[in-house]
């Protein structure tokens, strides 16, 4: 995770996260952390709330019967939980999200799993059009605890340079 502060008063400072577009190189891997354990509790109020209505996710003896003998985590948590796991350190200062691409997950999530994640940079260009800001493409890996790689996915940001921030302009 990138902190830095800024100071905006006399003794105060201010915790800044992220990274600007001059802080991205091709090749780097940033580790994400603290991991997350996810609960029954997160699995099922998510799949509500989402409308998902599959009884996999939540109905304990419905999947006692599928090939998995347990409920599984919902995809779309797992998805949003490695996503935000990075936002601290790659996407902060995000201006947008501009696609999310290649997403698998070749191994299931279960209540009770731990998961850590990791970022890879595999491009960085200046915008064409907005002079102030550049284009960053990642993957994101998503291991448990154990290792064993439970999503992939890569996600296209639009980034501002040093000095274009909202947080640089604005006493957020």
């Amino acid at each position: 995770m990138v902190a830095n502060s800024k100071k905006v008063g006399e003794n105060r400072y201010r915790e800044s996260y992220g990274r600007y577009l001059e802080d991205f190189k091709i090749g780097d891997i940033y580790e994400h952390r603290p991991g997350r354990t996810i609960t029954t509790y997160d699995n099922t109020a998510f799949t509500l709330l989402t409308m998902n209505q599959h009884p996999l996710h939540f109905d304990e003896e419905y999947a006692k019967n599928s090939e998995f003998k347990q409920p599984l985590v919902n995809s779309c948590l797992t998805l949003s939980i490695v996503a935000g796991m990075s936002v601290s350190d790659v996407s902060q200062k995000t201006i947008a999200n501009l696609g999310w691409d290649k997403v698998t997950m070749p191994n299931p999530v279960f209540n009770g799993d731990t998961l850590y994640a990791e970022s890879e940079v595999l491009a960085v260009r200046e915008s064409k059009s907005r002079p102030s800001q550049g284009i960053v493409t990642i993957r994101t890996i998503g291991k448990k605890s154990t290792g064993e790689v439970v999503i992939t996915f890569e996600r296209i940001m639009l980034i501002p340079k040093r000095g274009h921030a909202v947080d640089d302009k604005t006493n957020y």
